[in-house]
């Protein structure tokens, strides 16, 4: 009977692709320090010592990824680069497209946004890079942030996701499609985004919000200023207390329980107001293109009042001493009159009530 060899098959043992590398650690001594990447999820968290930059790639073409540093324009910086125009990252059918220039640089804060510098850059410098679901390069960089109490960090990020959390300083974030989440933060916090909701809590200190497109959160607030500018999206608040609250949204609503404030000025283009006021004030500005207003004040309110609707009932239950009075059009005195208060609406009703006992 003939025999045949037996031949044994053996498991081929191919490479491993690593889609998430070890962290990479950088340290600054001085600040401010600026930090640019394209994509991927940003923490900033409380540390000690210089402010720390720890730096995960992760995606198949994680090791394409350049991380470079230097100074730019009177900063620390530490930049991710990307070799493709074209990145993969999220889901959906959505896109993100912005000029990045070749130093890896974009937007930013460093054109002038409003936190302090001088020099300007134009926003058709650069190359052009696209990022979405679909194709491309396939990396990214997670960032942990750590600043130490007092110190300064500028974020640049295209797309991803921002989340700060107990730092004591200045944190100023500019990103063209993210949400952004801060909790317990000290000092300073901008926060610029093209899209994206912004949900801050228990903040004491300035906080200015400036959103294209998303809703604004803040909760828990206590300082010296809060501003929050959205070109589309609802503003709602609590337990906000500030020297100067201004709020302003393109388009929709505007809530906002528990203010202690003097000084306010609330505006919508289209969309309705409601303030819970718990301190006199000495200015309130409300106004809206079309949508209802409604004020609640304590009963010890006291200022120079005017209100306007030009399709809308006028409430109040505050004795007022009326100087002039039409049918859309009211002009009189609360109180002592230390104050001022101006209301309007192009189409909705106007209620100034007293604050239930």
């Amino acid at each position: 009977m003939p025999r045949f060899p037996i031949l044994w098959s053996l498991p081929l043992v191919l490479p491993t692709v690593l889609h998430a590398q070890q962290p990479e650690r950088y340290t600054f001594d001085r600040d401010p320090v600026a930090v640019y990447n394209l994509v991927g999820a940003l923490r900033v968290e409380p540390g000690d010592g210089g402010i720390g930059v720890q730096v995960t790639r992760a995606g198949g073409d994680a090791g394409r990824l350049k991380v470079v540093q230097g100074d730019l324009a009177g900063r620390a910086t530490l930049r991710v680069l990307y070799p493709d125009d074209h990145i993969r990252y999220g889901t959906g059918s959505g896109s993100t497209q912005l000029r990045v220039r070749d130093d890896g640089t974009f937007g930013d804060l460093n054109d002038g946004h409003g936190h302090g510098h001088h020099e300007r850059h134009d926003w058709d410098e650069g190359r052009r890079v696209t990022i979405a679901a679909a194709g491309g390069l396939d990396a990214r960089a997670d960032l942990l942030v750590q600043v130490p109490r007092g110190r300064r960090v500028e974020l640049f990020l295209a797309v991803g996701s921002v989340t700060v959390t107990n730092v004591d300083g200045e944190v100023y974030v500019d990103a063209h499609s993210a949400p952004v989440t801060a909790t317990g933060t000290k000092g300073v916090l901008g926060v610029d985004v093209g899209s994206g909701a912004v949900r801050v809590t228990q903040a004491d200190g300035d906080l200015s919000v400036d959103t294209g497109s998303g809703a604004v959160e803040v909760s828990r607030f206590h300082g010296q200023s809060l501003s929050i500018d959205t070109g589309s999206g609802d503003v709602t608040g609590s337990e906000l207390e500030s020297g100067k609250l201004d709020i302003d949204t393109g388009s929709g609503e505007i809530r906002l329980t528990g203010v202690a404030a003097p000084e306010l000025a609330l505006e919508t283009g289209s969309g309705g107001i409601t303030a819970d006021l718990q301190r006199d004030i000495t200015s309130l500005q409300a106004e809206t293109g079309s949508g209802d207003i409604a004020i609640h004040a304590p009963p010890t309110l006291g200022a120079a009042i005017q209100i306007e609707t030009s399709s809308g009932d006028i409430e109040t239950d505050f004795p007022l001493q009326v100087t002039r009075q039409s049918r859309d059009h009211m002009v009189g005195t609360i109180g002592d009159g230390k104050g001022t208060i101006a209301i309007e609406t192009g189409s909705g009703g106007i209620r100034l009530l007293k604050n239930p006992k």
